[in-house]
């Protein structure tokens, strides 16, 4: 396997500070960085670092649970619920080193939270920060409603978190330690390469935490294309980093860009983070119901259900093509040693 090529991008960051006032000016940053990145670290948002810090306590207080009795909440067909090890993205064809929580808003949820006997205040203090999270998703939907000659309430309308069609998702992850002293098998990945299905994507990361990298280059929506130059994109303490998704990427007729991103495996004892890593995802998903075109109507109107579906359905080819690969590539192995 070729080593991995690096650049030494930098990410746009993006105050939201007196946002009111400063809308015109925040909209242009946001939409210059959706056309070329696809991805931008978010400051001076409403989110506190101790408010940040508490969620990432209270995700640890779950993950330390017993796989017994996180397995009382199993990951569901909703997108919703408890996995571990199961998550295998095309790109590598192995499982992705790590477990994850999903959490919703609305019915998807139902038996799928915890009781307060097991973990007290979690389904509290975990909707609370989803509001929270919510609340800053929507000063960018405005923003690129603007940017797309949408009214201002457009993309809100769509993302109605209080609608029993909402989708939008709270991801919980847990990657695990990497023993230093073992080599790292090929294609390991904490998190292969993979894009987003969403709208928009806030990533919560802990200072010292390294591992995400990012790799720009994807053109069209409904395609695979792939850079081969990847940049590392380390945690910041409070930062919001922030990645289009498929959904906006096709609802702006592929203007904004959705781009790879993964979260490498540790290597190098002098520099990489080998620990457990902590991380929060917050999937802005639309209702099922909403209505998907962009303005240029380059794409036929969709739903967010056929939308999610579609994407699960190239995803699921993509996965099947790959193991196909690494097949053959077994059988003409085992031909050549016999």
């Amino acid at each position: 396997m070729a080593p991995t090529k690096y650049a030494d991008r930098t990410i746009p960051k993006i105050s939201l500070h007196d946002f009111e006032n400063r809308i015109d000016e925040i909209t242009s940053q946001l939409v210059h960085a959706a056309e070329t990145d696809g991805f931008f670290g978010l400051i001076n948002h409403e989110i506190s670092l101790k408010e940040i810090e508490h969620m990432f306590n209270t995700s640890a207080s779950f993950f330390s649970l017993p796989d017994s009795t996180k397995a009382t909440v199993p990951f569901s067909h909703l997108n919703a619920g408890w996995e571990k090890n199961a998550q295998i993205r095309p790109s590598t064809g192995q499982p992705d080193q790590k477990e994850s929580y999903q959490m919703q808003f609305g019915s998807n949820m139902s038996g799928l939270w915890l009781p307060d006997t097991v973990l007290p205040d979690f389904k509290e203090t975990s909707l609370n920060f989803m509001r929270k999270a919510q609340s800053v998703s929507e000063k960018l939907m405005i923003c690129f409603a603007r940017g797309l000659g949408f009214e201002d309430g457009y993309f809100i309308k769509a993302h109605d978190i209080s609608r029993p069609e909402s989708q939008t998702v709270l991801r919980l992850l847990h990657y695990f330690e990497v023993d230093k002293t073992a080599p790292v098998p090929e294609g390991y990945y904490r998190a292969g390469a993979h894009v987003d299905w969403d709208f928009i994507t806030l990533l919560f990361q802990r200072a010292g935490q390294s591992g995400l990298e990012i790799c720009p280059g994807r053109e069209v929506s409904t395609g695979f294309g792939i850079g081969d130059t990847w940049t590392k994109v380390e945690p910041a303490p409070g930062e919001i980093v922030c990645n289009i998704g498929d959904m906006l990427m096709s609802w702006s007729d592929d203007r904004f860009k959705s781009t790879f991103h993964r979260v490498a495996t540790p290597s190098d004892a002098a520099v990489d983070y080998f620990g457990e890593r902590y991380s929060m995802a917050f999937f802005n998903q639309p209702c099922t119901d909403a209505q998907i075109q962009g303005p240029l109507k380059k794409y036929p109107m969709v739903t967010g259900k056929e939308f999610t579906q579609a994407a699960m359905n190239r995803n699921f080819a993509a996965l099947k093509a790959k193991k196909e690969a690494l097949e053959s590539v077994a059988n003409g192995a085992a031909v050549a040693a016999s």
